[in-house]
């Protein structure tokens, strides 16, 4: 495999001249506008770079995008990625997919996917609903979220996309939400990551689910209900405007995280925790820790790779051939054989 050639882009040159068919106030706008943002940020080529989509509002991405792109059928675009990864394994592959296509009828693709490893960006839309065949509740959907198929409120356990993604053996798991002015970083973290990089974007669906996520999105009140995690740095959140400096600390006697109060700026004294994207265990609490108590953990939350899997492909059907001569009559006719008269 051959290193990546970046070349020098600008944002026009990834936009199509199909025109761009969500909802009017969609958050799909923004976040296509934050990769056409990276896209030139971390020298990416449009002759190399494939976009693969399942079904759903999500999965118009690829047109939108000029660059190579399959646009396939309902959850299995893990596997056309595969397939496309093992055949050109120097190729850049980003998959499209949502809550309902990537955690429902694709669940189990997009696990194996994980658990191999391969080297690609998932970029998962979660707006909690079924927007493209009108609202249904998802796999994600809040209990009591009201829906055509729970007009009495949902009693559904909410499916978690970040969780399912560590125990689906990610080494790289990350959040964000479509406007915010940090995705673009979340998104190159995720490409220089070698391997499965999983990305859960909060897309707000301004028909069948506006402002689900206002709770921690909305920009007024945002430093207190928003933890954004940097490697190497503590975990603190909320300002002295609002009701003072925050930080998460890991109680020693219950084994789970706490919020603390970090007073004159002193988070060491506070015993608060500096985020390390290789603690594995930590990474589970950030991701399960309950909104509300606590602030949503956003940014990078797990960041650590192994080899991946096509890598491992190539070099195992290097060794096996190696020394031999391809002969394609012999393959057929190796092992158990039989004649039909």
């Amino acid at each position: 495999m051959n290193a990546p050639t970046k070349i020098e882009t600008t944002l026009k040159d990834w936009e199509t001249d199909q025109e761009v068919r969500w909802c009017p106030g969609c958050g799909d706008y923004a976040i296509l506008k934050a990769v056409q943002r990276t896209l030139p940020q971390i020298g990416a080529d449009p002759a190399n770079t494939v976009f693969i989509s399942g079904i759903g509002c999500s999965s118009r991405f690829p047109y939108y995008i000029e660059s190579y792109g399959f646009h396939t059928i309902h959850g299995r675009a893990p596997t056309f990625a595969t397939g496309a990864k093992l055949a050109n394994p120097d190729l850049d592959v980003w998959i499209v997919t949502g809550d309902g296509d990537g955690m429902s009828i694709g669940g189990n693709h997009t696990m194996h996917l994980l658990r191999r490893n391969l080297d690609c960006q998932i970029m998962l839309f979660n707006n909690e609903i079924y927007g493209l065949t009108k609202g249904q509740y998802s796999p994600t959907s809040r209990v009591g979220t009201t829906s055509p198929t729970t007009p009495a409120g949902s009693i559904d356990r909410p499916a978690q996309p970040c969780a399912f993604a560590l125990g689906s053996g990610a080494r790289f798991v990350a959040r964000g939400f479509d406007v915010s002015k940090n995705l673009p970083d979340v998104l190159i973290a995720a490409h220089a990551h070698k391997g499965a990089a999983f990305i859960e974007i909060f897309q707000n669906c301004i028909v069948y689910n506006k402002d689900v996520f206002d709770d921690f999105a909305a920009p007024k009140g945002a430093e207190d209900r928003q933890l954004w995690l940097e490697h190497g740095q503590p975990m603190l959140f909320g300002s002295e405007k609002t009701g003072g400096v925050k930080g998460i600390t890991l109680n020693h006697v219950t084994c789970g995280l706490e919020v603390v109060d970090v007073v004159d700026g002193d988070w060491e004294a506070a015993n608060v925790l500096v985020h390390d994207k290789a603690n594995r265990l930590i990474a589970h609490m950030l991701v399960e820790m309950p909104f509300g108590p606590f602030p949503m953990a956003l940014g990078v939350l797990y960041d650590d790779p192994r080899p991946s899997y096509e890598t491992e492909v190539v070099a195992e059907n290097a060794r096996l051939a190696a020394g031999k001569e391809p002969n394609l009559a012999a393959l057929l006719a190796k092992g158990q054989t039989w004649t039909v008269e």
